[in-house]
């Protein structure tokens, strides 16, 4: 069964070095937030600091791939994720109850995950680093440490299903650590994506 390049190393790379940065921003906010795990953790000031730039961090993985000529194809993605087409937007609004439209290399949730995940590492970094600024005012740190909290609490709810979602569909997990897809299964899934990669394969 023939296969063709879905993810090259670069995204791969800033897939995985993102996803440890978040696993270790969850661990470490645990005991922060839990007094019992603090009880049994300890050394606060020093989860706190690890928290603290695990978040500076995060943004890097990301800002490193993108940036040269090795980032072409995860620019290539982030075009993808900001188009949408009438059938995707009608497919979405149904939660998924319409007829699935002829995909590009990501469905309507792919995109609307990739897009919401990326939106609240900004917003995340930002309010961290203004409830770490003691020189804000009080009402702009409580405003931003309300934010910080509840985005915090939706996100993990979104990765615990993005990889509920990836244990369920080996095909798609097997992707990001080899970075090849099937054709059989991009046929069904992202036909028109799968059009463009033959394509480029042939003017190769």
């Amino acid at each position: 069964m023939r296969r063709v390049v879905r993810f090259d190393v670069g995204e791969r790379l800033m897939h995985w070095s993102t996803a440890v940065l978040f696993f270790v921003l969850i661990a470490t906010a645990l005991p922060l937030y839990f007094p019992r795990v603090e009880s049994f953790v300890g050394r606060r000031s020093l989860v706190a600091h690890v928290h603290l730039w695990a978040g500076v961090a995060l943004p890097v993985p990301f800002v490193l791939s993108v940036l040269g000529p090795w980032g072409s194809n995860l620019r290539r993605d982030l075009r993808r994720c900001n188009l949408w087409s009438a059938n995707e937007v009608r497919w979405l609004y149904s939660f998924g109850r319409r007829a699935q439209p002829v995909t590009d290399k990501f469905n309507p949730g792919q995109k609307l995950n990739a897009l919401f995940v990326a939106g609240s590492i900004v917003v995340m970094l930002a309010t961290g680093l203004i409830m770490q600024w003691y020189d804000f005012a009080l009402t702009l740190r409580t405003g931003a440490t309300f934010v910080h909290d509840v985005l915090a609490t939706t996100l993990v709810v979104v990765i615990v299903g993005h990889v509920a979602f990836a244990l369920t569909h080996p095909p798609s997990l097997r992707s990001m650590f080899d970075g090849t897809i099937r054709e059989e299964w991009a046929a069904r899934h992202a036909a028109a994506w799968l059009d463009e990669a033959r394509g480029a394969s042939d003017r190769r």
